[in-house]
């Protein structure tokens, strides 16, 4: 790994996360859910879905185990998809107050030759984003040792001074104070500098 690139970053914030374990999806429950969600009957959803009524019945009873077929109809019926008759309904969310200011100066500093990285929001762990302050010390793409990837996408807004952006796939741009840019952060891509004094950029990792 090149001690040019934020990937370090990226890693030690994921290292802080942790797995969650998916329980699997019973299917009659979720069958009986999704059509009360609906505020049908039986019937109704059995007629909506193409079904007869005592085969929709046994489904959501978990007393027999329907075709794809009756899978896809039933899908249809309901408007989802087949994976989504096997997805977990999503979890209200719940207000966590989670807050974190930091003040000018104040972020985490991890400097290397190309770029300078402030990491903000340090305190806060199992982020879904990587906020980040740039100095971009590069004045020439060949200082960084080859592409930077990384997973998820970034997005970056130009704070001072001009940049340009270089990416794997499209050609390199100049960006300006107040100007951004939102690419997949797999597809190669650096930054340098072309003012005088160091540019200084907002990063935004993703990282799920």
């Amino acid at each position: 790994m090149s001690a040019n690139d934020p990937k370090s970053l990226i890693r030690i914030a994921r290292e802080t996360g942790e797995s969650v374990a998916v329980e699997p999806v019973n299917l009659a429950e979720r069958v009986r859910a999704l059509r009360k969600e609906r505020g049908w009957t039986l019937e109704q959803a059995a007629n909506q879905a193409g079904l007869a009524r005592s085969t929709l019945s046994k489904i959501e009873n978990g007393q027999m185990s329907p075709t794809y077929e009756a899978l896809k109809k039933l899908a249809e019926g309901l408007a989802i998809s087949v994976p989504q008759l096997f997805t977990p309904p999503a979890k209200v969310a719940q207000v966590s107050g989670r807050m974190a200011v930091t003040k000018q100066g104040e972020g985490n500093s991890h400097a290397t030759a190309t770029y300078e990285h402030e990491l903000l929001a340090a305190t806060l762990t199992r982020k879904k984003m990587l906020p980040y302050r740039a100095r971009i010390r590069a004045r020439r793409f060949e200082e960084f040792d080859g592409w930077v990837r990384h997973d998820g996408e970034e997005f970056l807004l130009v704070l001072t001074g001009v940049i340009r952006l270089y990416t794997e796939f499209y050609e390199p741009v100049e960006l300006r104070r107040g100007d951004s840019a939102y690419y997949d952060a797999s597809m190669g891509h650096n930054v340098i500098s072309l003012s005088d004094e160091d540019a200084t950029i907002l990063w935004v990792t993703s990282l799920g």
